[in-house]
């Protein structure tokens, strides 16, 4: 019988061999032995460990909020500057290339939620940290005297998430009307007319 750190490892593996999967088949028709082949392993091993496909995927989803949502929050904690703090957080929830595969995995996931109320419940979670990130830096920018803010904080914070959401799936769509600068571009626009503050030189 495997050792407990032995079979979290394993169980690690199967999900970066899950995450691998979509990226490279998609979610819909997804089937354990294509998670299997990516982790090189039989279909057998992968039910040992996960019976039910679907409680593979909620392990991936939940590891693809929290890694995304740390990776922005350490971006932004290191910025003193407010400034620069609504920039790193821009930079850090845009998919940073074509293909870019931990957001690759969060938009399925995230279309998968609206069938699935437990996927649901991870694709919220990550909507209200994203929100609290955008919104605690604003308020930051307007109590330090460096943001004059148009509309509340909240508000704000929540469309800049909405508008992220949007241009990335976008992005990942292949849109050849949008590029990344170009979508970078629209979205520090809106902030800077939101805050009073040019974001083009942060």
């Amino acid at each position: 019988m495997a050792r407990p750190k032995d079979q979290a490892k394993r169980r690690d593996e199967l999900v970066a061999a899950a995450g691998r999967a979509i990226r490279t088949r998609g979610l819909a028709g997804l089937r354990v032995r294509d998670v299997a082949e990516e982790a090189g392993l039989s279909a057998g091993s992968v039910s040992y460990y996960y019976p039910d496909l679907d409680d593979l995927l909620f392990e991936l989803h939940r590891d693809a909020v929290d890694r995304f949502y740390w990776a922005r929050a350490r971006a932004a904690e290191v910025e003193e500057d407010p400034a620069r703090r609504l920039v790193r957080l821009v930079d850090a929830g845009l998919p940073d290339a074509e293909g870019d595969p931990l957001s690759r995995v969060l938009y399925e996931m995230h279309v998968h939620a609206a069938r699935n109320p437990a996927h649901a419940v991870l694709m919220t979670a990550l909507w209200d940290r994203e929100v609290s990130l955008y919104s605690a830096a604003l308020a930051h920018g307007r109590d330090t005297g460096m943001f004059e803010l148009r509309s509340p904080a909240a508000d704000i914070a929540a469309n800049a998430v909405a508008l992220e959401d949007a241009y990335g799936l976008h992005l990942a769509g292949r849109n050849t009307s949008l590029s990344a600068a170009r979508v970078r571009e629209l979205l520090l626009g809106y902030l800077a007319a939101e805050t009073g503050r040019d974001l083009g030189q942060a």
